[in-house]
């Protein structure tokens, strides 16, 4: 057995607190969003085991709460559009994006254009003030402890 699977076995057993608040979380942006908005239908429509699994395995145990932690979350682009980050942490003046990058067809099989047009996109959401957190999926499961010490550090730098 792999130790991926054993990980997310032993989260499964402990989970139930973790995956119930989840699932709220969830719901309650949800209902914030009106019925058509890109955002809402991005919350209902998507594949968020890695997000999931980034709550239960990394920040839950860290952090204890889903406070200050927004899934989804839309942000104005360089061209005057819409992107829309993993998940965002705002707290005391700080806006921290974390996102949650699988190795699959996105980045794997990604265009040069769609490479480029990613990289502008976390160098126009430093210029603007943001903090990038990147994890890969991989990490999430397979080294949660690593990736649990980074978020007490970053913790601990931003907020003492």
């Amino acid at each position: 057995m792999t130790a991926s699977i054993e990980r997310e076995q032993q989260l499964r057993g402990k989970g139930s607190e973790v995956d119930q608040a989840y699932g709220k979380w969830i719901a309650s942006h949800m209902e914030k969003r009106d019925m058509a908005s890109e955002r809402r239908r991005r919350l209902v429509e998507r594949n968020d085991h890695g997000e999931h699994s980034f709550v239960r395995n990394v920040w839950w145990p860290v952090v204890g709460s889903l406070d200050d932690l927004h899934p989804e979350y839309e942000v104005n682009d360089y061209r005057d559009g819409s992107r829309f980050l993993d998940f965002v942490y705002i707290r005391g003046g700080e806006r921290i994006s974390i996102e949650i990058d699988g190795y699959g067809g996105h980045h794997r099989d990604a265009s040069r254009r769609t490479f480029g047009d990613d990289r502008f996109r976390q160098n126009q959401l430093m210029l603007d003030g943001w903090k990038v957190i990147r994890f890969s999926y991989d990490d999430v499961v397979d080294k949660p402890r690593q990736c649990q010490q980074f978020i007490q550090q970053m913790l601990g730098k931003f907020y003492g």
